[in-house]
């Protein structure tokens, strides 16, 4: 019995080496092959997560580059003049202007710049040199601007205030057109802008007033707003109120003696004259359009 044991063992050993020799080639071809083409072996220690790409530097650049608009507050210039001061310190109450270069002389903390910021930008930047410099603990400061001088545009022509108007914050058309009280009634509906660029753009004044935000735009500083005179006819003769009438849109002969107050009981609508850069048109309807300039003279009826 023992013996038959001995045996069943001695044959359990043999056939574990031989299978163990059978899948040794193999195992070793393998390795062969992952060396050749450059394969690293299994593993199963973790690997360090990829980095996150770099952003370009133009987007940080970008941003740090972007302009200011009216839209974020009054942007301060050349000219301006500015009260700056520190809440409860006497002693810190300058009125300063800015200067050629762009800059402010502040006390203890010298030349500031100033030119292309908004008031709350500056504000933010004394306070901080302020701070820095030791001067005084966490001092809240206020920048008022007391004189508008750089930012403003120009409205000539048929306004009721023609001049400069500053522009504080983003204005809509609109609402510089209000501020030089509106247009006379011996100006046109058509309203002319000419940017710093030489960009133009014309409006209609009835678009301004009931359109939307693409006929009411906002100015710029530097534009040029310009309201030329209506254009206008004349009329005398045998009608209520003869004289000199501005021309509405699309304006025909028959609207043009109503504006004058109609015939008197003597004038006749078949003896109409109407003269145009100087000289007598011939037969006219009453339908037809009236144009800048034109006389029209309406003559006595028979009886």
């Amino acid at each position: 019995m023992r013996q038959t044991l001995c045996l069943l063992r001695r044959l359990a050993l043999l056939l574990i080496a031989s299978f163990a020799l059978t899948l040794a080639p193999g195992i070793a071809t393998a390795q062969q092959t992952q060396m050749s083409t450059g394969q690293a072996p299994l593993s199963t220690a973790p690997t360090a997560p990829q980095a996150a790409p770099a952003r370009p530097a133009a987007d940080a650049a970008g941003k740090d580059k972007q302009q200011n608009s009216l839209a974020d507050g009054y942007v301060l210039g050349v000219g301006d003049v500015i009260e700056v001061s520190v809440l409860g310190r006497e002693e810190f109450k300058p009125r300063v202007q800015v200067q050629v270069d762009g800059t402010i002389q502040l006390p203890y903390i010298k030349s500031v710049p100033a030119e292309g910021k908004t008031v709350l930008q500056l504000r933010e930047e004394v306070r901080h040199r302020l701070q820095q410099g030791g001067y005084y603990t966490d001092p809240v400061v206020s920048v008022i601007v007391a004189s508008y001088t750089a930012r403003y545009v120009t409205v000539l022509g048929e306004v009721g205030n023609p001049g400069l108007v500053p522009v504080d914050r983003a204005y809509r058309l609109s609402e510089i057109l209000a501020r030089v009280g509106g247009l006379r009634p011996t100006g046109s509906d058509d309203v002319q802008i000419r940017r710093a660029d030489g960009k133009e753009f014309n409006f209609d004044m009835r678009d301004i007033a009931g359109g939307g935000p693409d006929k009411d735009i906002f100015v710029e500083p530097g534009d040029k707003i310009y309201v030329a005179a209506a254009t206008t006819f004349y009329i005398y003769g045998q009608v209520a109120q003869p004289g000199s009438y501005r021309i509405d849109r699309g304006m025909t002969l028959r609207q043009a003696l109503a504006r004058a107050g109609g015939l008197t009981p003597r004038g006749s609508d078949k003896k109409v004259k109407l003269f145009r850069d100087g000289k007598e048109m011939g037969r006219m309807n009453l339908s037809d359009p009236v144009k800048n300039g034109d006389t029209i003279v309406i003559g006595e009826r028979f009886f």
